[in-house]
């Protein structure tokens, strides 16, 4: 992994801190490298919208309830036209891509042998490699950026850490109902099935930022 997927990985999971301050001379001290990548790094997370900057270095971007309510909002927007082009573009390659994604997704799931740290970053792995396989399935370069953009921001949250058994096994059958959906180039069914996956994953992050238990 490269030093901005190191330190993004860290923003993401929790090692770093909303709020946290980030200097380039900490940073290269906690990853053993000289500073050029470092700053580097810091750059693009600025850009991905997981840093801000201070005078002097950076400090972990925090978000309102209300900054998360409109991310998944544009989320919802861009990956659910993203399924239905998807359904209606993709190629031969594509749907085995977007099938071995979720082949791989629901082993993840069904696996219990591994610690639950593991397996939930496990589980986060395998369903990026689905979306982003509907994205590339799309045909349109300019959906892919956009959602590159917007999709990471959510995950500062660890929304799949909130999870129980019982919303792992919804997500799954989520995915195998847009795969259904993309297989029949059934696009109207595959943007309903997106949305509504998406504003799922909205209330869990929703209900856990206002105190709630774990769901399912």
């Amino acid at each position: 992994m490269s030093v901005y997927e190191l330190i993004k990985e860290a923003i993401i999971t929790g090692r770093y801190k909303q709020g946290e301050r980030l200097t380039e001379e900490a940073l290269s001290i906690d990853w053993n490298v000289s500073r050029t990548p470092i700053r580097s790094a810091l750059k693009q997370l600025e850009f991905d919208g997981l840093v801000q900057p201070l005078k002097r270095g950076f400090f972990v971007r925090s978000f309102s309830k209300e900054d998360l309510r409109q991310i998944y909002d544009l989320r919802a927007m861009l990956e659910s036209y993203g399924a239905g082009q998807a359904a209606l573009h993709h190629q031969s390659e594509d749907l085995a891509a977007i099938q071995q994604a979720n082949s791989q997704y629901e082993q993840t799931i069904l696996d219990s042998s591994l610690p639950h740290e593991e397996r939930i970053s496990a589980v986060i792995a395998a369903n990026t490699q689905f979306h982003d396989a509907v994205y590339r399935a799309s045909r349109n370069q300019h959906i892919q950026e956009l959602i590159a953009k917007v999709v990471v921001l959510p995950f500062i949250y660890r929304s799949f850490y909130w999870f129980g058994e019982e919303g792992l096994q919804q997500s799954l059958a989520a995915h195998k109902t847009i795969v259904a959906a993309i297989e029949e180039r059934d696009g109207e069914r595959a943007k309903a099935a997106m949305n509504e996956h998406i504003f799922k994953g909205r209330d869990y992050v929703l209900h856990y930022y206002e105190g709630g238990d774990k769901f399912g």
